[in-house]
């Protein structure tokens, strides 16, 4: 049985590089690659993948239908994580997170999908100005080859 811990690990092995798939109004579905990783949910504390975009579909389609499904791998080893999505941004605020929180909670997926900066206070500025949203997946079901 694939736990979410083995999806982190194998996630890390490839920069915290994944494939989310979100459902269009059509319900075909729209696939990019992002950086993801394993963290605690800044509000609950329980175990969530995470991932920061500003994409417009991603966001437009997780809206409307608040499900992704993440897939980690790592040479033809996979693990696929599927889940409700909560987005926590600018244009998607949590009463638990203000403004300051947000900038941590940025940071906070930033490494968690492996990321690292050298000028936090530049990487604040860019998260805002490009409004940067939070995209934290409740594992409901995990598998994998």
């Amino acid at each position: 049985m694939t736990t979410l811990d083995d999806a982190a690990a194998l996630g890390a092995r490839d920069s915290g590089l994944a494939v989310v798939a979100t459902t269009r109004d059509d319900g075909t579905v729209q696939a990019s690659v992002v950086n993801a990783g394993v963290m605690a949910h800044p509000v609950t504390g329980e175990p969530v993948v995470a991932l920061v975009t500003y994409g417009a579909v991603k966001l437009r389609n997780l809206r409307a239908r608040p499900r992704l499904t993440v897939t980690f791998r790592a040479g033809w080893e996979w693990a696929t994580v599927e889940g409700p999505a909560e987005l926590i941004g600018p244009d998607d605020p949590h009463p638990a997170i203000d403004a300051d929180a947000l900038r941590l909670l940025l940071r906070d997926v930033f490494v968690a999908a492996g990321g690292t900066h050298d000028d936090w206070d530049e990487y604040d500025r860019v998260m805002l100005s490009q409004r940067r949203t939070a995209v934290l997946v409740a594992p409901e079901r995990v598998y994998s080859n």
